[in-house]
């Protein structure tokens, strides 16, 4: 497998870390780069000329690689090829680790080594404008524009102006009957499609007929009993052991809780408060005082962390949106600091910086499920798991479940209902008029 030179990689990170792909995807997209690079070399192809990527498509074709391996390879490629400079030769060979390699320019566009943009590349772009400009979030911009793109591969290239809905029909109909999703999918794929439709290609669906909208059966939670919670937590490690103590004694969702910083604890008030949910809502939950000790702990090991950070000479915590802009100390300012923040710093190469990123949720997954084991629980408990466990129990406790409701931060009270089924209910069978009770 060919090394790709360190300066390669580093522009390629830089170009990771600017775009809305998922630092959990950056690892397969590193993957797919060097697939690419040392496909070209080893085969004599230009790695700048699209040519490539197409005998590179045939070849992961060959191999049986599925269509979500494929789309990713080709968006990986697709960002290698948006930071070449536009002076780069039109067939140039791979460079050997160590050799000159070319600059990596941003903000060059989709195929800046010569590939004109097609109607599909601009719509999709057209597309995650629309989903940006709306403030919805990065899983919403991932999911949408992965159902576009997977639209695009099974009408062939069809010109987007041409789609109509039989294309449409067709394309839910084989993700019913050929590859089975479930109905999730089938749901989200609908979703994404018609608002691809209505904000990107400005026409209506129009009537679809013959494709029944899948509905999701009822799923009753996995719940954990107290006894079975305090097992997990004994057999996790620090800090593991303390997130799942605030996914269960707060409610939160991981993504919540592993973007907490400084600023959303209220230790005077008792107070935690999650800002941009899920929704882009914002809420208050009580601080557990089981934990208050150890979440000032944790505090104390983040400001020590964070000073020997700045004495390293690092550039601060990756900041949301614009607001760096807006605050341009605020990234090394302690209130902005992840409460759990990862345990390397991420080099930024266009910048020759480091910064701090959070700890990632994959790390927690992996935790849980290994303290899960050990445990020996006979449940398919993840970290969601302790949500729900979340929930139960207040209800359990006969908490009134608007309140819990408002904890969760669900938008309608039917979301909370499902957890009347997660507790035992209570039947009298004696019939008595109100009035003698």
């Amino acid at each position: 497998m060919l090394k790709v030179p360190p300066a390669v990689m580093q522009k390629f990170d830089w170009l990771l870390v600017k775009s809305d792909i998922l630092p959990g995807e950056y690892p397969a997209y590193r993957k797919w780069l060097r697939f690419y690079l040392d496909f070209c070399k080893k085969y004599q192809h230009g790695y700048a000329d699209p040519a490539s990527f197409s005998l590179f498509v045939e070849k992961l074709k060959s191999k049986n690689q599925d269509s979500f391996q494929l789309e990713q390879a080709r968006a990986a490629v697709g960002l290698y090829y948006s930071g070449l400079g536009k002076n780069e030769p039109d067939n140039p060979t791979v460079p050997d680790a160590g050799q000159a390699v070319p600059e990596v320019e941003e903000e060059k566009g989709a195929y800046a080594a010569g590939r004109k943009k097609t109607g599909w590349d601009l719509s999709i772009e057209t597309l995650a404008n629309e989903i940006k400009v709306r403030h919805y979030s990065k899983k919403t911009l991932k999911s949408y524009t992965l159902w576009a793109e997977k639209l695009r591969y099974f009408v062939k290239d069809k010109e987007p102006e041409a789609l109509d809905a039989e294309d449409v029909k067709a394309f839910l109909t084989f993700l019913a009957v050929k590859k089975k999703v479930s109905a999730s999918s089938q749901n989200q794929a609908f979703n994404a499609l018609l608002f691809y439709f209505r904000q990107v290609l400005k026409k209506e669906f129009g009537q679809i007929d013959g494709v029944v909208r899948a509905k999701r059966k009822p799923y009753i939670p996995v719940v954990l009993s107290r006894q079975e919670i305090d097992r997990v937590t004994v057999n996790l490690g620090y800090p593991y052991h303390l997130i799942v103590k605030l996914l269960y004694g707060c409610g939160l969702r991981l993504s919540e809780c592993m973007k907490l910083r400084v600023h959303n604890f209220n230790f005077d008030q008792g107070i935690l408060t999650i800002h941009d949910g899920k929704g882009k809502k914002d809420r208050a939950l009580p601080l557990p005082q089981v934990i208050r000790d150890d979440l000032e702990n944790q505090l104390y090991q983040v400001t020590r962390q964070h000073e020997a950070d700045l004495k390293a000479g690092y550039a601060g915590v990756f900041m949301p949106d614009r607001l760096e802009v807006k605050y341009k100390n605020a990234p090394k300012e302690l209130i902005w600091q992840w409460f759990f923040p990862a345990k390397e710093l991420t080099f930024v190469a266009d910048a020759n910086e480091y910064r701090r990123y959070h700890l990632h949720e994959t790390h927690v997954q992996k935790a849980i499920r290994r303290a899960v084991q050990k445990s020996r629980i006979p449940k398919r408990a993840t970290a969601h798991t302790f949500r729900h466990s979340f929930a139960s129990h207040l209800l359990a406790a006969n908490y009134d479940i608007r309140t819990i409701q408002e904890l969760l931060g669900h938008s309608d009270v039917k979301t909370t209902m499902i957890y009347t089924h997660t507790i035992k209910s209570k039947t009298i069978k004696e019939s008595k008029s109100p009035l003698d009770l």
